[in-house]
């Protein structure tokens, strides 16, 4: 039988194993010491029959409906509908790359991105959110937090190339001193605007980094670990 907790520090709802009765350990999401009741010091509300499916009048109608998690399931449309999009985008970005519309160009290149960018934050986040949210980001305000996502995730993808060509070298080395603190305020970026667990947001902000990266190939302007060859001041030979 599973025992209700909620975390005094966060406020967090969760169940836990009753083989985890009258012991304590920290809450999953603020760490807060959390003291888990024992079996026979939980409360059993016994609720009346008439009250069971919602409640019901005297004429017998049910009065009030009980609260149901609405989930949303990706149907084999969805998938592919994304697949495709996927696909379009990615031979487009390819076709114009090809023909150098990105190359020299930072606000195509930036208005690019976030077209992409918006969409698959919002899908990340329904792969990556805790499934036992009761009330899930839905509609304005889950299409307002991707937008605030994707432009946090785009000022560190900007700062990030930044970094890289100007300060890391042929010494991988270098890279230990750009990528860990990047990724780690990609990772606060998505934990503060969609409110999911750091660890969450560290695989939301990977899931960009890996678009942004490739559709950086496709755009014609190489990878991002392919450094340029600094031009030698006189002519050799």
């Amino acid at each position: 039988m599973a025992i209700f907790v909620v975390c005094p520090g966060c406020r967090t709802r969760f169940t836990v194993s009753d083989k985890f009765a009258g012991k304590s350990g920290p809450c999953p999401k603020c760490k807060t010491i959390i003291q888990i009741p024992k079996l026979e010091e939980q409360v059993v509300i016994h609720e009346p029959e008439m009250f069971s499916s919602g409640g019901r009048g005297i004429s017998g109608q049910l009065t009030l409906k009980p609260i149901a998690r609405m989930e949303r399931r990706f149907t084999p449309v969805m998938i592919l509908s994304i697949v495709g999009g996927v696909l379009v985008v990615f031979v487009a970005t390819l076709v114009l790359g090809h023909v150098g519309v990105f190359r020299d160009n930072f606000w195509l290149q930036a208005i690019g991105l976030a077209v992409v960018t918006v969409p698959a934050s919002a899908g990340a986040y329904e792969f990556l959110r805790n499934q036992e949210d009761l009330q899930p980001l839905r509609g304005r305000d889950l299409w307002i937090r991707a937008a605030i996502c994707a432009g946090g995730y785009l000022l560190l993808w900007w700062g990030f190339n930044w970094l890289v060509a100007n300060f890391v070298t042929e010494e991988l080395w270098t890279w230990a001193l750009v990528i860990p603190p990047v990724f780690a305020a990609g990772a606060f970026v998505g934990y503060l605007a969609f409110e999911i667990e750091f660890s969450a947001g560290l695989l939301h902000f990977a899931f960009f980094s890996l678009i942004a990266v490739i559709l950086r190939w496709a755009a014609g302007l190489g990878w991002i670990w392919t450094l340029p060859t600094p031009a030698t001041p006189y002519p050799v030979g």
